[in-house]
């Protein structure tokens, strides 16, 4: 990898982007595909590292996936039919793939070896390890299974009713997906709603799943059974271009067919309390998802504050939201966003240095960050930290600085966007 220089001489974005298939419905899709029954077409699934290692470890464990470009066909046998994979499952930079898969995998009858890359190496994995142990799974691996490596010991598990201590999706798709192998009924609350698709889904393939107000109930009842998967466009993905429209002078840019699931929209309502000009058209419905055509354009913006549950409908996009606060006038204040030090990096941290690196007034706290604007960024060297969102926030920054921003790396960005800068050359005028 070599250092890579972000210039753009007055850049104006102007036209149409289609940003590529949702991470997290592509991720199920395959791990939902390939424990039903039948064959499951995914349309729009994203080509990137990240859910490439999902589609690997069900080939390893015998599950007849063919990929033709941006569809899948993925040949369920079943969660009977999964075999013991012969060689070690390697999830590389992918935080879903690891724990989603530790909640499946405690309650199949064999045992897997799991690891990944050094950054996947340092996320902790107690969150999901924990409670799956209530279920009786057998987990080992270092310091105690916090972190990969970790062998599963694969066996019968039984059903809990566990609340959530931490407003993560990922955690509680891995007990819903242990739910599916256990002995009775598995009860999941939370307190406040975390993205849905892994329920969205489920019901859709046929799972014995219900929800309540703040729970939702799964048992090993239901059959799946393979169904069509249309992923909608990454909201988190269009993010990057939703701001760069808003911040960079002349812009209108329109992200095309993208998810609107409400346990995803927050990014929406920070946009209008800073009063971003941004439009929702052609909305519709597809396989239980909200999908619509989001038009931005360059407008004066102002401070504001974002906390309490709007945080895990958002959280993905707080490092470019950061940025789009740097030119908003007055102060923005993020805060519950403790979730943001366990992702890739440390998020908070990640953005504030690279922030401050090109000339932005911000200062982390525990929780967030406060930033103050507007402030003309002057440009500087950055680093990725070998995190796409923390890598994408420096190029969409870069179409803002006085000079160039020079950044460590930019291959990162394959991870979850890999035509990020096809897409953005389209778009500048």
């Amino acid at each position: 990898m070599s250092n890579v220089i972000l210039e753009y001489t007055s850049p104006k974005l102007e036209g149409e982007v289609v940003v590529p298939g949702d991470k997290s419905i592509s991720h199920r899709s395959i791990i939902f595909g390939s424990i039903s029954h039948g064959l499951t077409k995914v349309s729009n699934f994203l080509d990137g590292e990240d859910c490439l290692r999902t589609i690997d470890a069900f080939r390893d464990m015998g599950v007849q996936i063919e990929k033709r470009g941006n569809t899948v066909l993925v040949d369920g046998k079943g969660l009977e039919g999964l075999k013991k994979p012969e060689k070690e499952l390697d999830f590389g930079n992918s935080g879903t793939t690891t724990r989603l898969m530790l909640g499946l995998l405690s309650g199949l009858p064999f045992e897997t070896t799991i690891f990944g890359d050094a950054s996947l190496s340092k996320r902790p994995m107690d969150r999901v390890v924990n409670p799956l142990r209530e279920m009786g799974a057998v987990i080992e691996g270092k310091q105690e299974g916090n972190y990969v490596p970790i062998t599963i010991k694969g066996g019968a598990l039984k059903g809990i009713t566990y609340r959530l201590p931490v407003k993560s999706a990922q955690v509680k798709s891995a007990i819903l997906l242990a739910g599916l192998l256990a002995e009775g009924e598995t009860v999941v609350y939370e307190d406040t709603e975390t993205r849905n698709h892994t329920e969205v889904m489920l019901q859709a393939f046929g799972a014995d799943i219900k929800q309540y107000e703040d729970g939702i109930m799964i048992s090993n009842k239901g059959k799946l059974t393979a169904c069509d998967v249309e992923v909608p466009g990454d909201i988190s993905s269009a993010a990057f271009f939703l701001v760069a429209g808003a911040i960079v002078p002349g812009s209108t840019v329109t992200l095309r067919n993208v998810g609107l699931n409400e346990s995803r929209t927050g990014i929406l309502d920070v946009f209008k309390q800073m009063g971003a000009a941004i439009t929702i058209s052609n909305e519709r419905i597809t396989g239980g998802e909200k999908i619509g055509d989001l038009t931005v354009k360059h407008t004066t913006l102002k401070g504001t504050t974002i906390e309490g549950d709007v945080i895990p409908r958002l959280i993905d996009e707080i490092p470019i939201l950061a940025l789009l606060a740097t030119q908003a006038e007055g102060k923005t204040v993020i805060k519950d966003a403790e979730e943001l030090k366990v992702k890739e990096t440390d998020r908070i941290q990640a953005v504030c240095d690279n922030l401050q690196a090109l000339g932005a007034n911000i200062t982390p706290t525990e929780d967030g960050m406060v930033i103050e604007g507007p402030t003309k960024l002057a440009g500087g060297t950055i680093s990725s930290y070998m995190d796409h969102r923390i890598a994408m926030m420096g190029v969409i920054a870069a179409l803002v600085t006085e000079k160039p921003v020079e950044m460590d790396e930019k291959d990162s960005i394959n991870i979850s966007y890999p035509t990020f800068f096809k897409d953005l050359e389209a778009v500048l005028k």
